[in-house]
Parts: C-alpha cells; structure tokens; sequence
C-alpha cells in the first residue's frame, strides 16, 4: 500500500487551474454569459451546487464531444502549480485533486500538472455530442469532504496531516475536514470561513506551509 507523509487535496477550477472549465465548454454552445452568473452564484453558496450544475450542464446540450479538444488547449495552470507539487512530492506528500469539474478535461490536465489522484463529474454523451446530463453522481461538497478523508485513510495520513485549498462555498466542508483549510483566489464567503487566506494567484505560496 501506498503511504505518504502528509495529503494536500486541491480544487480543480480557479484553483489548479485559472480557468472554470463549464464556462470554456458553454462558450461552444454560445451560452457563456448565462452559465457564467450560475456559476458566480454556486461559488457564493447562493444555489445547492448540485441543482445549479444540472442546469449547467443542461446548457452543454448538443455540444460536440471534439469541444474537448478545444477546451484543453484553453486551459491555463494556476501559477506555481508545478512548484507546489513539486515541493510536495520532494516532501513525501501526495497531491490530490477533487472537483465539481470534468474528468473529460481533469484526466488530461492533473498528470501533466503533477497530481498523483484525481476524481470528477462525468459528461454523458450519445452519437458524438454532449446530452445535457451528468453521468453518474453529482461531486459536491459532501463528496469532497468524503474524498479528501478516504484518500487519507488509503495513505495512512492522520487528519491533522491533510491540507485542503479551495475556492468556492462547495469547498468549505472539505476545507473543514482537513487539518489546514486554505483559501486561494476565494470568494468572501470562504475567506471568511477559511484557517487561512492566500491571496496573491500563485500556488507557490503555499510551499512555506507544507510540513
């Protein structure tokens, strides 16, 4: 069995990477303005995360599943992501990630960017295009929060070892289970309720704060 000395477990969207990914998706539907604000309100914790990405994703239907392509090569890293997982693997840590995102995009993205695991919503698709639904069960907060615990139970890391960093409201719970909840580049709501804030946009900072 794999163990590791410590767990670091990040959000994926505006998180590891600057973007939100849904949005890069529904400008190919040309309905960025309208599943932008619904985003903007989940990350508030204005909206149950899991009614709003339905909809959202209901706002994905008929995009060709060739879209992925074109998303992926928008895709932008955090600064200091690379320096971030680097410094956590020279430390003998484990660097997870766990988002309401899409593994259509996460599964291409979290290697190249040094994730060790990784788990995301999936996008159903039928005869090339996207159906508008997500396949499977919703990852939100409670899901996070699950994740983050049981990858800590497999590596054999105690909880006071784990260190959680998020953005947005449906990362709070998991924020919570962690020993340190970090919010980077967060919305007031989690700044408020966050151990700690990092507020520049670059992961390195987080480096000083790693056991």
């Amino acid at each position: 069995m794999t163990t590791a000395r410590f767990l670091v477990v990040l959000d994926a969207d505006s998180t590891l990477i600057r973007n939100e990914v849904i949005e890069l998706l529904a400008d190919e539907a040309g309905r960025r303005a309208e599943v932008q604000a619904a985003t903007e309100a989940a990350m508030r914790g204005e909206v149950d995360f899991a009614t709003s990405l339905r909809s959202r994703v209901a706002a994905l239907k008929g995009v060709p599943t060739d879209a992925f392509d074109r998303v992926r090569a928008r895709i932008e890293p955090t600064p200091g992501v690379r320096d971030l997982t680097a410094a956590v693997h020279e430390r003998g840590g484990i660097v997870g990630v766990v988002s309401g995102g899409f593994h259509e995009i996460l599964d291409h993205v979290a290697p190249e960017l040094g994730v060790d695991r990784w788990r995301a919503n999936r996008l159903a698709t039928a005869d090339g295009e996207l159906v508008g639904e997500v396949d499977g069960a919703i990852v939100d907060a409670k899901a996070k929060a699950d994740s983050l615990k049981q990858w800590a139970a497999e590596l054999g890391v105690a909880p006071h070892a784990t260190i959680a960093i998020g953005d947005g409201a449906n990362d709070l719970l998991m924020m919570s289970a962690a020993g340190l909840g970090i919010a980077f580049n967060a919305k007031p709501a989690v700044r408020a309720a966050a151990a700690l804030v990092v507020g520049p946009q670059d992961l390195s900072e987080v480096v000083p704060l790693l056991p």
